[in-house]
């Protein structure tokens, strides 16, 4: 059984999971309409991993017993001032949930929830690499704002399939 501190904090992170979802689709949408494909493919597979990792913390309280409470959430910024906004915006977020992580991982510590604590450890370096990634990619486009191709060929180039992680907690209806 998973510590009720540690469930009412993962519901609430599925929110978090969520929200990031449809605010990477909303940029993926933005890039789309500046004629960008290979930025707006980036963040719908930004999206989808996003839901995927909800579908995990799904599985996880599915598996642990437990009800998994999937909440409403607010619309996502879809209008932007320019084309570094949305990049900062996703850095921003990143980071966010950085903390949520870490703050879960600290409320399943603290509760002696080891199962739940092990749980974590993927996500902490799933946004390790998140944060490295939404760095790299702010450096390229806040360099490159008047240089939309350069952009693009720095995704093609940089950007590489993603591959299924067998050390990964299994999605939901997978």
């Amino acid at each position: 059984m998973a510590a009720p501190a540690f469930v009412a904090k993962l519901n609430e992170q599925l929110g978090h999971e969520f929200a990031a979802h449809q605010q990477y689709i909303a940029i993926a949408a933005y890039f789309e309409s500046l004629t960008m494909p290979r930025m707006a493919a980036l963040f719908y597979q930004q999206a989808l991993e996003e839901r995927d990792h909800a579908m995990m913390m799904v599985q996880y309280l599915l598996d642990a017993d437990e009800t998994p409470v999937i909440p409403g959430i607010g619309a996502p910024t879809v209008g932007f001032a320019d084309i570094v906004a949305p990049v900062a915006a996703a850095l921003a977020q990143e980071k966010r949930v950085t903390e949520q992580i870490n703050e879960l991982t600290r409320v399943a510590r603290e509760s002696n929830d080891f199962a739940s604590d092990q749980f974590m450890q993927w996500f902490i370096r799933e946004q390790v690499e998140e944060l490295s990634k939404m760095s790299d990619l702010l450096a390229v486009v806040t360099r490159s704002k008047d240089d939309y191709e350069r952009i693009e060929d720095w995704v093609a180039r940089e950007e590489t399939s993603s591959q299924d992680d067998p050390t990964a907690p299994p999605i939901a209806g997978a």
